[in-house]
């Protein structure tokens, strides 16, 4: 079985918002493979279901951001996973333009605090991961304040592209073949409109 989570804030004043984009990505898997993703358990709203004929567990931890890795770590030794090869997790990316998604096997949590909750409870760093562009901060801008804000309408087509490519990048890799996905996903760059 693989755990797919996706990480964000919840309730209704978070709806929408930069750090909510692997939320977004769940609610377009669940729409496509007609999973349900309404089930309480372990701090965390989960729907089981299948996706290219793999079992799934799409995961929307409740804990908010910051205690991502508590929910995640109950659920992976609940479910006996294994973390490095049946846990994908699906976050939000400043670094990134909004709607690129960059694929990743491990690594460090980069500031993001959903990953470096997720990588303190599992005690590694090597999981699967979908990265969602969300666009760089302006300098003005408190990085909280940033990510916790809505996109403009532009970014907003930008962003559901992005999570269409998100969820098939996840179907590459609950069939084995994440270095496809990579390969796929990661050199994608869309040309900068003059």
């Amino acid at each position: 079985m693989y755990i797919i989570a996706g990480l964000g804030n919840p309730g209704l004043p978070y709806e929408g918002t930069r750090h909510n984009a692997g939320f977004d990505v769940i609610d377009v898997l669940a729409r496509e493979y007609n999973i349900s993703v309404d089930y309480r358990k372990n701090r965390a709203l989960i729907g089981k279901g299948a996706i290219e004929g793999r079992k799934v567990l799409l995961v929307k931890p409740q804990t908010y951001m910051n205690l991502s890795g508590e929910s995640i770590r109950g659920l992976a030794d609940y479910y006996k996973i294994d973390e490095e090869s049946e846990l994908i997790v699906i976050y939000d990316d400043v670094s990134l333009d909004p709607g690129q998604i960059r694929i990743r096997k491990k690594g460090s949590a980069g500031g993001h605090n959903g990953i470096k909750s997720i990588i303190s409870h599992l005690g590694t760093d090597v999981f699967l991961r979908v990265k969602v562009g969300v666009g760089q901060k302006p300098k003005q801008y408190d990085l909280a304040d940033y990510v916790l804000g809505h996109f403009s309408a532009e970014e907003k087509k930008e962003m559901e592209e992005g999570y269409r490519h998100a969820a098939e990048a996840v179907k590459y890799m609950v069939t084995d073949r994440v270095d496809e996905a990579m390969n796929e996903f990661n050199r994608k760059v869309r040309p900068k409109e003059l």
